[in-house]
């Protein structure tokens, strides 16, 4: 009996152990076949809609109740909890990006972001005060992956230590991360708040193109060959430019209650940056280059936001003044007021966040984002159509 029962048990340990084995194999087949780029990490340029903490780094930081949905204070994004950017992260299993300019706490062994809330593709003139942009323009951007990428090589090689935990490796680095590219809609507002019309606002779309096609040769000369590159939002979707922009605002809407003449510019725009990636293929063949078409994504929620199980999309979550957007252009979301001799909070924060679409009349909800990386992940809009994880095959496509 006892004989019996060794053999029984060794056929069963035997049976699990082959058994484990042929589970292990698939897994790490699966996760093979899943992700075969193994993106290291992710260098990440742009404005508002990915920056993790640089505007607040330079200028007053970002207040209450930014954050609350996720990190239950603000975290240096301009949303309720997480970016687009870092449901993008998470999903390569990649930390979520510090900001370059953070130098508190961050830790930048999967990547840095360089993005900055008010960025530009080119500088404007003034400072933030007179002009209301970040001085981080794209062309700085670039300047700090530059300087990032010399520093951070040379003290992880020389200097060791502690900062070998918190810098990434530079080791084939540069040519296996991820360079994710987000910027355009403040170029737009520059022209359109400016009173321009839309032809005027078009007029300089070229020299925007040109100035992302060079910053993306830079990188490549840099040693990066994997690019992922958003388009912009339909901006006469969003509640701060029909607020800045009245009379295109009264003027034609779609069913939506969009502005026709504002969603055309960016269209425009879209358009020209789908047409300069498909160049850069050409002159970078050894680059792999994904256009994705956020607008398509943000467009659907902000059409079908009832459907989908959102309120009005046009109406801010986090505003003051209530009417048809609830946005004020002078008291915005976080902002105090004085009232009989006291501070009191003004651009209050609605009850459920989740529910809306606009966080505070420029910036996406969490639940908005996460709506929007759920279309994009999988490369459906996306041109050539490779998800995320796949995005080192887009080469030569």
């Amino acid at each position: 009996m006892a004989s019996a029962h060794r053999c029984t048990s060794m056929a069963t340990k035997l049976l699990m152990s082959v058994v484990l084995l042929v589970v292990l194999k698939r897994s790490a087949g699966a996760r093979s076949d899943d992700s075969p780029c193994g993106f290291p990490a992710i260098f990440n340029l742009g404005d508002s809609n990915s920056d993790t903490g640089a505007f607040p780094a330079l200028f007053p930081a970002v207040q209450p109740p930014y954050g609350r949905t996720f990190f239950g204070m603000p975290a240096g994004r301009q949303s309720d909890g997480r970016l687009t950017i870092d449901f993008m992260a998470q999903n390569l299993g990649l930390r979520y990006l510090n900001a370059y300019l953070d130098s508190l706490g961050s830790n930048f062994t999967q990547g840095a972001n360089f993005a900055s809330a008010a960025g530009t593709i080119r500088r404007v003139n003034g400072s933030l005060w007179t002009s209301g942009y970040s001085p981080i323009s794209l062309d700085v951007q670039i300047w700090q992956l530059q300087q990032f990428i010399n520093r951070s090589q040379f003290v992880y090689n020389n200097i060791g230590g502690i900062y070998r935990e918190i810098l990434p490796n530079p080791e084939n680095l540069i040519s296996k991360a991820l360079y994710t590219l987000d910027i355009g809609q403040n170029d737009l507002t520059v022209g359109y708040f400016d009173n321009m019309t839309t032809k005027q606002v078009e007029a300089y779309v070229p020299d925007l193109m040109e100035r992302i096609s060079s910053a993306i040769q830079t990188v490549y000369n840099l040693g990066g060959r994997y690019f992922w590159v958003h388009n912009t939002a339909p901006l006469g979707c969003l509640p701060y430019a029909l607020a800045f922009r009245p009379d295109l605002a009264a003027a034609e809407k779609d069913a939506a209650g969009c502005s026709v003449e504002l969603n055309t510019g960016a269209q425009f725009f879209n358009a020209r940056l789908n047409e300069t990636v498909a160049r850069l293929r050409e002159t970078l063949p050894g680059a792999a280059l994904t256009y994705v078409d956020v607008y398509a994504a943000k467009y659907r929620l902000i059409s079908q936001a009832r459907k989908l199980g959102f309120g009005d999309p046009l109406r801010v979550c986090c505003g003051y003044g209530g009417g048809e957007y609830n946005f004020d252009r002078d008291i915005r979301c976080g902002d105090k007021m004085e009232v009989n001799g006291t501070s009191v909070l003004a651009g209050k924060p609605c009850e459920d966040p989740s529910r809306s679409v606009s966080w505070d009349g420029v910036h996406f909800t969490e639940a908005a984002n996460k709506f929007v990386f759920d279309q994009i992940v999988d490369g459906a809009l996306s041109d050539p159509p490779v998800p995320l994880r796949r995005a080192c095959q887009a080469k030569g496509q």
